[in-house]
């Protein structure tokens, strides 16, 4: 199986040979739960998300990516920041792109659905703010998490 490495300010990290635009979204439900997926490339905790197809615009690509990954209809309310660091570079295994951080990071509410997992997730589930910090994810995505709970948006960066 393919695998997703994160690298952060690491001098030991592949130099990016890619830059793509994707999106991350923050999708709460009426008791204002995030929803998280545990990822099938690297067993990490993170929000929803992935690359922006053409043809479709950035809420497009929010919406599609959600309801593929985790089962959710959700319908897309704001904007949390931009991530765009050089120094978070993500290695995909498969086949050896390298891919410079790029992404539109999206609030949403969830609209219809059942958490479901798939290929691309192994869990899918609601989680209150308070126990978001209990799950292992990247720092990268906690920053962006963070950024959302903090509510002083939108973060350039």
């Amino acid at each position: 199986m393919s695998k997703r490495i994160d690298y952060y300010n690491d001098p030991s990290a592949p130099a990016a040979n890619s830059l793509v635009p994707s999106v991350n979204v923050v999708v709460t439900n009426e008791a204002g739960e995030l929803l998280l997926i545990r990822r099938s490339d690297n067993d990490n905790w993170a929000l929803p998300g992935g690359a922006i197809d053409l043809g479709e615009s950035i809420p497009q690509a929010a919406i599609r990516e959600t309801l593929e990954e985790t089962g959710i209809t959700c319908e897309i309310t704001g904007l949390v920041g931009t991530y765009s660091d050089p120094g978070h570079v993500i290695h995909y295994t498969s086949n050896d792109e390298v891919r410079q951080e790029f992404s539109l990071v999206l609030t949403a509410r969830a609209v219809s659905g059942q958490p479901t997992p798939s290929t691309e997730s192994r869990e899918v589930r609601w989680v209150p703010r308070h126990e978001v910090g209990n799950y292992g994810m990247h720092r990268s995505m906690r920053l962006r998490i963070s950024h959302y709970l903090q509510g002083d948006g939108p973060h350039i960066g």
